[in-house]
């Protein structure tokens, strides 16, 4: 999991687009904590510490600690709206974390080894099927990515999920089927290297 973060944060007493637009013009970020069988929480962010935080990556697989007013509160950010031209924050939803708390969480996928993969070595392609695997697992285990090794994949071959070893205390979110991560798709150059050997065979066999 990555490394946990604080951010300071005051509660808001007034809710709805008038008191969101006054938050914003302070330099802030308007935004609610929720869950946990306790009633929301509307607080306001630093605007910096916001858009740092999800413009670095990880903001959503990530729990962090914000202090309201000396009070800390363990969230996960759940979803964030930004501004379509600026791509400024907008607003973010945290959900509370507790030590039973379990969420379903998007992990980014990493292909390590494919300087070791005959397919790709012949030219094939790597066709990247999931950048990311929905999974359900603890609030406080969520994988920062799950590894693909491509090492001995050839041309024509699918990576499934159940060839991946999976994080302790995680699962897929799709259960019913051992769904597609890549495939080593072949490219016209292999293609034809493939067309051309297979056309010297039978050429071969009829010298002899």
């Amino acid at each position: 999991m990555s490394n946990t973060y604080e951010l300071k944060a005051e509660a808001r007493e007034q809710v709805g687009k008038g008191s969101a637009r006054a938050v914003r013009r302070n330099g802030q970020i308007p935004a609610v904590i929720y869950g946990d069988k306790q009633p929301p929480l509307a607080i306001a962010l630093s605007w910096k510490d916001i858009y740092y935080k999800i413009h670095g990556g990880g903001f959503l697989t990530t729990i962090a600690t914000i202090d309201v007013g000396g009070k800390k509160i363990q969230v996960l950010p759940k979803d964030f709206q930004l501004d379509p031209v600026s791509d400024s924050p907008m607003h973010v939803d945290f959900l509370r974390v507790g030590k039973d708390t379990e969420v379903n969480v998007n992990v980014p996928v990493h292909f390590i080894n494919e300087d070791k993969s005959p397919g790709i070595k012949r030219g094939g392609v790597l066709n990247i099927v999931r950048h990311e695997v929905e999974f359900h697992c603890p609030a406080n285990a969520i994988p920062d990515s799950i590894t693909v090794d491509l090492e001995g994949t050839e041309i024509g071959e699918s990576i499934h999920i159940s060839a991946v070893k999976l994080p302790a205390g995680a699962r897929p979110v799709i259960s019913d089927r051992d769904f597609t991560i890549a495939t080593i798709a072949g490219s016209a150059a292999a293609k034809s290297e493939d067309d051309a050997a297979s056309t010297a065979a039978p050429e071969a066999e009829e010298t002899k």
